[in-house]
């Protein structure tokens, strides 16, 4: 995997941000929720479509940089299965769209050491769609570096839905149905199993929801939502957005170091 530095002159910004980063306390995973599209597109008085095709240049900015920085792992909100809903048109556009970076894409990310993952039921999307992401799959299965997951007709409650049914299945062919089940299990079941869950959820557009994305898996994680619309998403603002996660004092439920030693430090003036 090449260096972060080895990318091209940085600009003024960027480097500023990157001078402020710690690189041995940058999240394992980042998840980002990627929206705006349409309505950069609105803005500008474009048809929808031309916003998700913006939108592609961000995610490749973002997928080169977080693998520069040796981000463990990165997901990508693609396609949910709420987007079903939306007018066939766009529907058949985005799964064109999505054809074409796999094709396009591939080579640059098999030469990065990117392995692609895919999450979510993509046995439910047109055979030609199927084919491509199994032969992403394939090409890139033996790499080592970050593990690129891309959301493809996914959806959270589906997912634990999908993760619980496989536990039943599992417990009745061991003739075990009466088992008690652990958080180890379900995480096992999940479409995710084998990676890290994020430690920083990015989410675009400044909407102030989750929409049913990694519902299990966020658990912990920092939420960062920016206004910046999916298709301005710079390598700036995802130096700024790591920027903030390591302003944050993360708890997990507990007290902070400076907490604890703040009363440490209390009940010796006490004697």
């Amino acid at each position: 995997m090449k260096s972060f530095e080895s990318l091209p002159l940085l600009k003024r910004e960027e480097a500023r941000l990157l001078d402020q980063l710690d690189l041995r306390r940058l999240p394992k995973h980042i998840a980002v929720i990627m929206d705006g599209n349409g309505r950069w597109a609105q803005r500008r008085h474009l048809p929808r479509v031309a916003g998700h095709r913006a939108g592609v240049s961000s995610a490749r900015t973002v997928i080169e940089t977080c693998a520069r920085l040796n981000i463990s792992a990165l997901t990508l909100y693609a396609f949910s299965l709420e987007n079903w809903r939306r007018p066939k048109a766009e529907i058949d556009f985005l799964m064109r769209l999505l054809r074409e970076y796999l094709r396009k894409e591939l080579p640059m990310l098999h030469r990065n050491n990117i392995r692609m993952v895919f999450i979510g039921r993509p046995e439910q999307l047109p055979a030609g769609v199927q084919q491509d992401v199994e032969e992403a799959s394939r090409v890139t299965a033996g790499n080592t570096g970050m593990r690129l997951a891309v959301a493809l007709n996914y959806g959270g409650r589906g997912e634990l839905v999908d993760a619980f049914n496989a536990i039943l299945k599992e417990l009745r062919s061991n003739g075990s149905a009466s088992h008690p089940i652990d958080e180890e299990t379900v995480s096992r079941h999940l479409y995710t199993a084998g990676l890290p869950d994020p430690d920083l959820l990015i989410r675009t557009s400044g909407e102030m929801r989750i929409s049913n994305f990694l519902l299990w898996q966020i658990a912990y994680a920092e939420i960062y939502v920016t206004e910046t619309l999916w298709p301005d998403f710079s390598r700036a603002c995802l130096l700024e957005a790591l920027v903030e996660f390591q302003r944050r004092e993360r708890r997990y439920g507990g007290l902070s170091d400076a907490h604890s030693s703040h009363q440490r430090s209390a009940r010796v003036a006490r004697g």
